[in-house]
C-alpha cells in the first residue's frame, strides 16, 4: 500500500502532467493562430484596397453619368430655358446657373463618398487599434490575477499548515 506522501507525489504529478499538456496544447494553438496572421493581414489589406477601388469606380461612373444628363438637358433644354429666361426670369433662375449648381452637387456628392470610405478605413483602424489596446491589458490583468491566486493559495497553504501544525499540541 502506497504512503501519503506516495500518493501526494503522485497526485502532484498528475496535476503537473495535466497542466504541462495544457500549456503545450496553447502554446499549439497560438503558434497555429500566429501563423494565420499574414492570411488576416492580407484580408484586411484586400479589404482596403477593394473598398477603395469601389468607391473609386463608383465615384467615376456616377460622374460620368452625371455629365450625360448634364449634357443631354444642356443641349435640347437649354434653349428653349434661356428664351423663357430672356422674357420672365432674372438671371439666378438661369439653366446655364442651375446646371453649374447641379454640377457642383455632383463633384460634392462625389467628394462625400470618398470622404465617407476613409473615415470608414480609419474607424475600422482605430477599433482594431482599441481592440490591440484591450488585448494588452486583459494580458496584463490575468497575470496579475494569476499571480494574486498563487500567493492567495501559498498563504492558505501556510495558514492551513500552522493550524495544523499546532493541532496535535491542543
Amino acid at each position: 500500500m502506497a504512503s501519503k506522501k506516495e500518493k501526494d507525489k503522485e497526485f502532484t504529478e498528475i496535476i503537473n502532467t495535466t497542466l504541462d499538456e495544457t500549456k503545450s496544447s496553447v502554446n499549439k494553438t497560438t503558434n497555429e493562430a500566429k501563423k494565420e496572421v499574414p492570411q488576416f493581414t492580407k484580408a484586411v489589406n484586400e479589404y482596403q484596397q477593394e473598398t477603395i477601388q469601389a468607391t473609386k469606380d463608383i465615384a467615376d461612373n456616377f460622374l460620368e453619368s452625371q455629365k450625360d444628363v448634364i449634357h443631354s438637358v444642356q443641349s435640347s433644354w437649354i434653349p428653349y430655358f434661356e428664351n423663357i429666361q430672356n422674357s420672365y426670369w432674372s438671371y439666378w433662375m438661369s439653366p446655364k446657373r442651375s446646371i453649374e449648381n447641379y454640377a457642383r452637387a455632383v463633384s460634392n456628392f462625389a467628394d462625400s463618398t470618398i470622404a465617407a470610405t476613409r473615415l470608414a478605413n480609419n474607424v475600422m483602424f482605430a477599433s482594431m487599434e482599441a481592440w490591440k489596446t484591450t488585448m494588452q491589458h486583459t494580458r496584463d490583468n490575468a497575470i496579475e490575477f494569476s499571480r494574486l491566486n498563487a500567493n492567495f493559495a501559498k498563504t492558505f497553504e501556510n495558514v492551513a499548515r500552522d493550524n495544523l501544525r499546532d493541532y496535535p499540541a491542543r
